[in-house]
């Protein structure tokens, strides 16, 4: 994956920075209620990260332990903003390696891959490591995995009614309430959940 190269030449109509909202019908069962925050779109392609779903089994202290970050005994005591960072289940595609969607009060030179004003992407381990020492962004959360479409593939989704989309809340990306982003998201675009499943259902 390359991230520069779905992220070159940006022109109008691209949804970079933008929020991907599973509508009730979405037929990839993957991705069934899905929030996904859009870190690339071009005429390549289209990457993002699902913000909304928790991963199994795995919470950030012992991720750091698994890549030798931290030792074991280091686990019940990392500072605060460590202690707030999720891992989430970004995607079905490279579900072993990490992404660190994150604020930019913290970047890294050459490796954090800047795509809204206050949002930037970063994959290298060093993320990790400053996070791990209390010396990482504000706010932060660690993807496994991510969401990839091929060229014209997302805006076919889209014309399809599979995505709503529209802009990116701060709050809802990097909230813990996962349950709920959902309809948050919706709500965010001015839409009634409930409304939007009672009509889905008719034909």
């Amino acid at each position: 994956m390359n991230l520069e190269k779905l992220r070159r030449n940006p022109a109008p109509g691209f949804l970079d920075g933008q929020m991907l909202i599973a509508m009730p019908g979405m037929p990839d069962e993957r991705f069934a209620r899905s929030v996904i925050y859009l870190c690339a779109h071009s005429s390549e392609g289209a990457m993002g990260i699902v913000v909304n779903r928790q991963a199994r089994n795995i919470g950030f202290p012992d991720l750091l332990v698994q890549l030798d970050i931290i030792a074991r005994d280091q686990a019940i005591r990392l500072p605060r903003r460590a202690e707030r960072v999720a891992v989430l289940a970004g995607g079905p595609v490279e579900t072993t390696r990490g992404f660190v969607l994150h604020s930019t009060d913290c970047v890294i030179e050459d490796s954090t891959l800047p795509i809204a004003d206050n949002i930037g992407l970063t994959i290298t381990v060093d993320m990790l490591r400053m996070i791990a020492r209390g010396e990482g962004p504000e706010s932060a959360i660690l993807a496994l995995g991510y969401a990839s479409w091929g060229a014209g593939q997302l805006e076919r989704e889209i014309q399809q009614n599979t995505w709503l989309h529209g802009p990116t809340d701060f709050d809802l990306v990097f909230g813990a309430d996962h349950e709920a982003k959902y309809d948050r998201a919706l709500r965010h675009l001015g839409i009634d959940p409930a409304f939007l499943s009672a009509d889905a259902g008719h034909a």
